[in-house]
């Protein structure tokens, strides 16, 4: 997790100030945030994401697609070693 700059500084300068950890200071407030709100988080709409073909082509086994990489590598290997 992370927080911005100002929102750290803030709370440094808090936790110094009441002779706390950075860590307690942060629990606290959340804490103190969440009983405010009644405890409940606020509902957020649900997330979509848009699917998209792929767009291979039939025939083609996408998971052996890695398979050809690696032959095509050690091809290109063999090929550097013969004409060294």
């Amino acid at each position: 997790m992370t927080t911005d700059d100002d929102l750290a500084a803030t709370l440094k300068t808090q936790a110094a100030e009441q002779g706390h950890s950075f860590k307690e200071v942060v629990n606290d407030l959340l804490r103190a945030g969440i009983a405010a709100s009644g405890g409940n988080p606020v509902p957020r709409p649900p997330v979509t994401i848009p699917t998209k073909a792929l767009g291979l082509k039939p025939g083609y086994d996408p998971d052996k697609l890695n398979q050809l990489v690696d032959e095509l590598e050690l091809e290109e290997r063999l090929i550097k070693q013969l004409t060294a």
